[in-house]
This record gives C-alpha cells, sequence and structure tokens, in this order.
C-alpha cells in the first residue's frame, strides 16, 4: 500500500490554489492542494496500524502550526514546476525531521522546501512564460492549520485521506 503524510491548508485556500491548478498543474485530478511532510512509501497492509500509531504521537507532541505563503517560486532548472512558497517555520520543520529522520520508513529524497505545487508538466517555453505571469500575481495568505492527513494511493494514481490527526492536545 502506497501512503504519503501532507498538510491540506483551509478550504478556501485551497479554492484559491485549485485556480490555477485547473489550468497549469497536470496532477490536479490526483490530490488537492497540500504540503508533503512524507513522500509517498511502501507499506503492508498490516502495517499500517503502526503508521497510525506513529502519526498519532507525533500529532500529540506538535502544536498547531501557522504558515504563511508569500510569494510565486519555482524548482527550476533542476524542474519545470511552478508553486506558492510557504515560509519555513520552526513547527512545520519539526514534524518534517520527526517524519523524515530515518527511522521511520526512510528519509525524502529532497530537502524540505514547503509548498503548493500550482503548475507542473510544462515544457521549456511555456515554463517560462507561465512563471513570468504568476510571479506578478504574487500571494499573501496566512492561516493556522491544526491536521496532519495520512492519505493512500489508489490504481489510478489518485490520493484520498486514510485518516486526519489533530495537532496538539
Amino acid at each position: 500500500m502506497k501512503l504519503g503524510i501532507v498538510i491540506f491548508p483551509s478550504k478556501g485556500f485551497q479554492d484559491k490554489v485549485n485556480s490555477y491548478r485547473k489550468r497549469y498543474d497536470s496532477h490536479y485530478a490526483l490530490i488537492p492542494p497540500h504540503i508533503t511532510l512524507k513522500d509517498a512509501f511502501e507499506v503492508a497492509e498490516d502495517d499500517v496500524k503502526n503508521v497510525t500509531a506513529k502519526l498519532t504521537e507525533v500529532a500529540a507532541e506538535v502544536e498547531p502550526v501557522e504558515i504563511e505563503v508569500t510569494k510565486v517560486s519555482s524548482f527550476a532548472p533542476t524542474k519545470n514546476i511552478i508553486f506558492f512558497k510557504v515560509v519555513s517555520s520552526e513547527g512545520l520543520t519539526k514534524i518534517y525531521e520527526v517524519l523524515n529522520d530515518g527511522s521511520f520508513y526512510g528519509k525524502n529524497a529532497h530537502p524540505f522546501v514547503p509548498h503548493f505545487t500550482i503548475g507542473q508538466g510544462f515544457s521549456s517555453q511555456e515554463f517560462e512564460d507561465v512563471y513570468g505571469q504568476l510571479k506578478m500575481a504574487g500571494i499573501d495568505h496566512k492561516e493556522t492549520v491544526d491536521k496532519i492527513s495520512l492519505c493512500y494511493q489508489l490504481d489510478n494514481g489518485t490520493w484520498n485521506v486514510l485518516e486526519t490527526f489533530k495537532l496538539g492536545n
């Protein structure tokens, strides 16, 4: 079973992100806007209870986290992916590090860059055009998130929430 761990923002902010994703993100239909805390990892069906136990423990130790989205950025030249950049915070980093210290289904392949993807799957020319437009649009959003979600992937590539864990006591 393929699992991943994410933070979903409020419905209002998801709608704003999706207004861009509908046009620019080839993965729009697969999962709602999110911050990836742990890349996809494989577990046996009977190991899921161990994963949920760990997430219950982690969630209890971490207070709700404020996220601040300040600008449009990209992973160019490595990848033609455009995103809303989330300012890294102590709370976000703490959750990420606990889930990716190597003791819990390995480490993420990439450094932690909290973000909401708004566009991917571009040719080089499309990327330059769209990135130039979106950088000018700008973004300024703050909210507090109080849940992390364990998601599982279906055979068709879509992701669904298996369980949600409330942060703090």
